[in-house]
C-alpha cells in the first residue's frame, strides 16, 4: 500500500464520513464542513479520503451508550497505510462511540496517537 503523506508535516484534519444514503439525503457532511472551516483558520489540510464508511448505520440519537458502540463497530475503514499527525473531526461528542471507532481503525492503520475535535457535546 502507498502511504498517505502529510502536507508539509502539518496536522491533517479527517472528517467523520457519512454513509452514502445519509450523504444523499442531507446533501452535505456536517463533519466535513466543520473540518473545512477549521482547516481555513488553522491552515491544516482536510483529508476526507483517509477514512471511509464501510456500511450504513442507524442514527445514534435514540441509542444507549452500549448500543451506539455496537452500531458503529466495523463501520469505518482507513484507506492506505497512514503516516503523519491526524485529528478526527465530528460535529458532536456524546458518548464517543463514533470517534472511538474512527480512532481505532486509524491506530490499526499505523497512527500511534489520534486527536479529536468536535463542535459540541451532547
Amino acid at each position: 500500500m502507498r502511504a498517505l503523506e502529510p502536507v508539509e508535516d502539518s496536522v491533517s484534519l479527517i472528517p467523520v464520513p457519512l454513509g452514502a444514503q445519509r450523504q444523499r439525503s442531507r446533501g452535505y457532511n456536517q463533519a466535513e464542513r466543520l473540518a473545512e472551516a477549521l482547516g481555513r483558520v488553522s491552515c491544516c489540510p482536510v483529508r476526507a479520503e483517509v477514512l471511509a464508511r464501510t456500511r450504513e448505520t442507524t442514527t445514534q440519537t435514540a441509542l444507549t451508550p452500549e448500543a451506539r458502540s455496537v452500531n458503529v463497530s466495523g463501520a469505518f475503514a482507513a484507506r492506505g497505510r497512514l503516516v503523519g499527525r491526524f485529528v478526527v473531526v465530528d460535529d458532536v461528542f456524546t458518548t464517543g462511540a463514533t470517534l472511538n471507532a474512527c480512532s481505532s481503525v486509524l491506530r490499526q492503520a499505523g497512527i500511534p496517537r489520534v486527536a479529536v475535535a468536535t463542535l459540541g457535546h451532547g
